[in-house]
């Protein structure tokens, strides 16, 4: 049976400044950005690299907010909108601007159509970008991100589990844990006529 994997505190943050690099790299001086965390697991992300973007590009306008996408999803009947959820909290007009959503891992594609969706609910930009901790792979929409701070190959049946601490940011981990063992069913025999 494979082992649960750990990537530590020191990789992640490391690779949240990759992400503020490539992000304040691409955009210029003056440039305002609507910065909208994925609710829940992209919320802290967003928090955080609204936070680096302040100090290592000041004189880029960043306003953060949060995306709730749980109407949009297309697995709704089989998960149901948590009970603790972060509203949609979009800080300017979306028409026109530029939009980075954020969240912690990108895996089918399928949350971020559902971040595009509600997105477009509240106006039309003029770009979207996506900006994830980490990229897993194993896409099943056409959905590439933008910037990604790393990337696994996880096996399709492995669960990624992003853990960014709010309160302490050196207890944040990622835990890549092998597929849940399928219990043992009775064997079913034919009967023989």
């Amino acid at each position: 049976m494979a082992t649960p994997k750990t990537i530590g505190s020191k990789e992640i943050h490391a690779a949240i400044k990759r992400l503020v690099a490539a992000i304040s790299g691409r955009h210029g001086a003056g440039q305002k950005i609507l910065l909208l965390g994925i609710a829940n697991g992209g919320v802290e992300l967003a928090r955080r690299l609204d936070a680096g973007l302040a100090k290592a590009a000041p004189a880029l306008t960043v306003a953060p907010g949060t995306l709730d996408v749980s109407f949009h999803r297309d697995d709704i009947g089989r998960h149901p909108i948590p009970k603790e959820f972060a509203a949609t909290h979009i800080p300017a007009d979306v028409h026109g601007a530029t939009v980075i959503l954020v969240d912690e891992v990108v895996f089918s594609g399928r949350t971020v159509k559902a971040a595009l969706d509600e997105l477009f609910d509240h106006g039309r930009p003029t770009k979207v970008e996506l900006a994830v901790l980490v990229d897993r792979g194993g896409r099943l929409l056409p959905v590439a991100a933008d910037y990604a701070g790393l990337t696994l190959a996880a096996d399709e049946h492995e669960r990624v589990f992003v853990h960014l601490d709010a309160k302490d940011p050196g207890l944040d981990t990622i835990r890549i844990e092998p597929p849940a063992p399928k219990p043992a069913g009775r064997r079913q025999t034919a009967k023989v006529s």
